[in-house]
């Protein structure tokens, strides 16, 4: 496999070489070229295309030769060195095509110089950088121990390796090159993500609520739809310094009614949505050694004190003990939470013997149960399970331990009350995403130490095992990942931690169409200049890029940017033949996860020593190959396996971070949200076992 491996990458570089000689030829010969300055910049860039494919081959050849060491195991291929190859591989497959179209249509008529010439400039900054973050990747295999994916052993050593590549130029990956490592279905949603986050970041903090700005965003969209670099070099300059709470309240407007309303017609309906809040009460439980015995369960009481813990029952079917006046009593009052209760002829199904509680991502700082809905909906039916998901706090208003213990009291209080919820809880599945599985893990490992009944399995997609910033090879592409960037994944990890702890307790959940109403008339107010604005940057788009424009284009691909002072000791990240990436004009410092709590256990549980882990139920990690946090999934299953504990990982290819709120996108997207269902049957029907038969 190996062997055809090397085979493939060499053909990739005999192509690409043969592709800029073949352009440089046609752009260079003897009759005069009409585009003129274009096609210089278009020959220009082929030699330098040229220059980084022969420096590259080695390179490529090295990992091919030893990244297998770094798998879960040989049926599991899957590892962040993998990854980088990878993309690099997307990068040069897309070059390849787009220089064999210039070669071939050059000549034409109608044939768009600029177009061409640009889209390939960027592409060529692209592979620039994605041969620096090869050269630190090597540094790694290098620093590394046998088999390690974390350079965590030397903190100076990883905090200057985050340095450097924070300080690399990015707009490339997010303009024309945007998603270009992904599967090619998604690429218009992510498009739609950034042309949104840039449109939206032009008018945050305006006294509005979040629906009321995106709605006016879309009026200031126009220019970002029609120049990729202005887009990417905006969405560079939002997230090399992010303001955590604009990202909060952009991801937030995924909780409007208005949006979440669109993903309850698009997925399964239900017979029970249900929002409960339960009161701060002492529950006691069994102990898992001896049941005639129990111990008692405190309610969450970080940072302020006792409070509530919101949560919401979801249900395909309606089933005994759901629509019960002792459960409704926890209602917080949700219209038509269940569906025609009352009615005779409404026939309730008896309790299932199942039951997941679901802990929703959102890096610990955004999102609730609502806008994971979609997903949910459809497992509780696929699954016909009841299903919980805890609405657990969030940071930075509430940093750890906060989100869990209210997450473990949820766990407890499911336990406890099981039968309102539809189940007798015979086997009980934690599943999450992201922080969401984070929390499955440590939540789970909460139970062990308080010595109550663990649950049978656990489902953690894409989880964040380890909260630092420490150098892994997959932690390298938040360089070019539009949904988690590097600044993204460290303040969410400060936030989390308490290094940004604000003590006030969490406002009120509200309604946006309450928040719509309020806002009506500032939006209308705008709607005027806003329309202006949207019709002219179509008209006359040179008025509405302030930033790099034209010059910005040519700079991509030109000569690199003036370099950001480089890290002390520049012999540790040195690049071989006179080799520099190309600079961010934004320049950003990203602070050292130093903080003690990020070394805590129940924080980070790779750290965790092996009597935490020790008796944890079956783990089943399902990660996607192009996820900076692949290294997490990857080291926490070889640790959990070293331990003899049962865990199993599935690595899934093309898709980016946070794949499940993306299920009905593309059928890459269903298939691995169907591939995390599986597991999750694998913990209700252990061996193959078939459920009670229910009447």
């Amino acid at each position: 496999m190996r062997l055809d491996s090397e085979m493939d990458h060499l053909a990739l570089f005999t192509a690409l070489d043969k592709v800029c000689e073949e352009n440089i030829c046609v752009l260079s010969g003897p009759s005069e070229s009409p585009y003129g300055t274009v096609t210089k910049r278009l020959v220009a860039c082929m030699r330098k295309i040229r220059q980084h494919g022969r420096a590259l081959e080695p390179l490529v050849a090295s990992f091919t030769a030893v990244y297998h060491h770094y798998d879960f195991d040989a049926q599991t291929p899957g590892n962040g060195y993998r990854t980088l190859v990878k993309v690099l591989q997307s990068c040069l497959e897309h070059i390849i095509h787009k220089g064999r179209y210039i070669a071939s249509n050059c000549r034409g008529a109608f044939f768009r110089a600029e177009h061409n010439a640009t889209e390939i400039e960027e592409y060529c900054s692209a592979l620039c950088q994605l041969r620096a973050l090869l050269h630190l990747a090597q540094r790694l295999i290098h620093d590394n121990a046998h088999g390690q994916l974390y350079l965590a052993q030397d903190g100076d050593l990883s905090d200057r390796f985050v340095q450097e590549y924070s300080s690399m130029h990015k707009a490339c990956f997010y303009g024309r090159c945007l998603g270009f490592q992904y599967s090619p279905a998604l690429r218009p949603f992510l498009q739609t993500i950034v042309i949104s986050m840039v449109s939206y970041g032009e008018i945050y903090g305006r006294q509005q609520s979040g629906i009321g700005t995106a709605a006016l965003s879309v009026l200031t969209s126009g220019k970002y739809v029609i120049d990729p670099e202005l887009r990417g070099a905006e969405f560079e300059r939002i997230t090399q310094n992010l303001d955590l709470h604009f990202w909060k309240s952009f991801w937030n407007i995924t909780e409007s009614n208005i949006l979440s309303g669109f993903t309850r017609i698009t997925s399964n309906p239900v017979q029970v949505n249900l929002t409960l809040t339960v009161p701060p009460e002492s529950l006691r439980l069994p102990l898992a050694s001896d049941p005639t015995l129990s111990t008692s369960v405190s309610p969450p009481v970080a940072h302020w004190g006792p409070g509530p813990v919101h949560m919401r029952l979801i249900s395909y079917d309606l089933r005994v003990g759901q629509d019960s006046e002792e459960l409704l009593e926890f209602s917080a009052g949700d219209v038509a939470p269940i569906a025609s209760p009352r009615l005779p002829w409404v026939h309730r199904k008896p309790p299932s013997p199942w039951l997941l509680i679901h802990f929703h991502g959102g890096g610990f700082v955004a999102q609730t149960s609502r806008s994971h809905e979609n997903y949910l909906r459809n497992w509780s039916k696929e699954l016909s399970v009841p299903i919980l998901s805890v609405d657990y706090s969030l940071s930075p208003e509430a940093p750890f331990p906060r989100a869990l213990e209210e997450c473990f009291y949820a766990y407890c209080w499911a336990l406890k009350h099981c039968h309102l919820l539809g189940s007798t809880a015979d086997r009980v599945c934690l599943a999450g995403d992201s922080a969401g599985g984070n929390l499955c893990i440590t939540v789970s490992m909460r139970a062990l130490t308080a010595g109550i009944r663990v649950p049978d399995g656990i489902m953690a997609a894409y989880p964040a095992t380890l909260l630092t910033t420490d150098a892994s090879p997959s932690r390298l592409l938040t360089l070019i990942d539009p949904l988690l960037p590097l600044s993204v994944l460290a303040r969410c990890i400060h936030a989390y931690a308490g290094s940004d702890f604000q003590t006030v307790q969490p406002a009120e959940r509200r309604g946006s169409l309450s928040a719509l109403g309020r806002d009506t008339v500032l939006l209308l107010s705008d709607l005027t200049q806003g329309a202006s604005s949207w019709i002219q940057s179509f008209l006359d788009p040179a008025r509405s890029t302030p930033r790099q424009g034209a010059d910005h284009r040519r700079a991509s691909a030109g000569a690199p940017r003036p370099a950001a002072p480089r890290p002390a000791a520049p012999d540790i990240l040195h690049y071989p033949d006179g080799f520099e990436p190309l600079r961010s004009e934004c320049l950003a410092y990203v602070l050292p996860t130093s903080c003690p709590v990020i070394r805590n256990p129940f924080v980070s549980p790779l750290l965790a020593p092996p009597d935490l882990l020790k008796g944890l139920p079956p783990v089943h990690l399902v990660a996607s190959a192009l996820d900076a946090l692949l290294d997490d999934s990857v080291m926490f299953a070889k640790k959990l396996r070293a331990m003899g504990q049962p865990v199993t990982l599935t690595v899934v290819d093309d898709l980016p971070h946070g794949f499940l709120s993306l299920v009905q996108i593309c059928k890459e997207t269903q298939f691995a949200c169907d591939i995390c269902v599986s597991k999750i049957r694998t913990v209700f029907q252990p061996d193959g076992a078939t459920p009670p038969p229910q009447t």
